[in-house]
């Protein structure tokens, strides 16, 4: 009797101790985890600002006159992106690497889903535009009159040029975060669920995209 109430308090203590271990097993991956998108969304800080600053000191002055990215309205809207991009990615990966920060829901989820898409077109949008006004510095184009000014002002170009890389690669980042809260999102939540009123009698429902 004695050695049967000892082998069940032994099977529970064996049981408590692999869900004891089970639980620091998850905690140390979510942590790894959290670690990991922390850093994703930190990066572009640094490269928004980088892309940012070179712009900010983009012009030019010689014999045929000055230029500067606040002549071209493509730039000072990238100037613009960056700074708002920076500003979400520090305040997001502040949010993400809070460790005690509430359990994640499907509001938050669908929260960091929705503003990862939002501020990845964003920084597309202000790159897709620059670089179709460089080229158009760089080779000109007769039809609309738009004359090639890299040959007078190639310092101006190469600066532009410069913050548009850094701008590109920030793209890249922000399209990896966007995966990374689709991933969060549709491997943990179904997709909202509405009900149709005039299916309700079949007892239907309808998934909301």
């Amino acid at each position: 009797m004695e050695k049967t109430k000892a082998s069940g308090t032994m099977m529970g203590m064996n049981t408590s101790t692999a869900a004891g271990n089970r639980e620091e097993l998850q905690d140390h991956a979510g942590g790894s985890m959290r670690t990991a998108e922390s850093i994703l969304r930190l990066v572009p800080v640094g490269l928004c600002v980088s892309a940012l600053v070179v712009m900010l000191k983009n012009s030019q002055t010689n014999d045929f006159g000055s230029l500067s990215y606040s002549d071209l309205a493509a730039f000072r809207y990238l100037v613009h992106a960056n700074g708002i991009c920076a500003g979400y990615a520090l305040l997001s990966a502040v949010v993400v690497a809070m460790p005690r920060r509430p359990a994640t829901t499907a509001g938050s989820a669908w929260t960091f889903f929705l503003l990862d898409q939002v501020f990845t077109y964003l920084i597309l949008a202000a790159a897709a535009v620059s670089a179709e006004v460089l080229y158009l510095a760089d080779k000109g184009d007769l039809d609309i009159t738009w004359s090639a000014v890299c040959g007078s002002f190639g310092v101006f170009c190469h600066k532009a040029m410069a913050s548009l890389v850094l701008t590109f690669v920030v793209v890249l980042f922000f399209i990896a975060i966007s995966l990374v809260s689709s991933y969060k999102l549709f491997s943990r939540f179904d997709a909202p669920v509405l009900s149709c009123p005039a299916a309700a009698k079949g007892g239907l429902e309808i998934t909301a995209f």
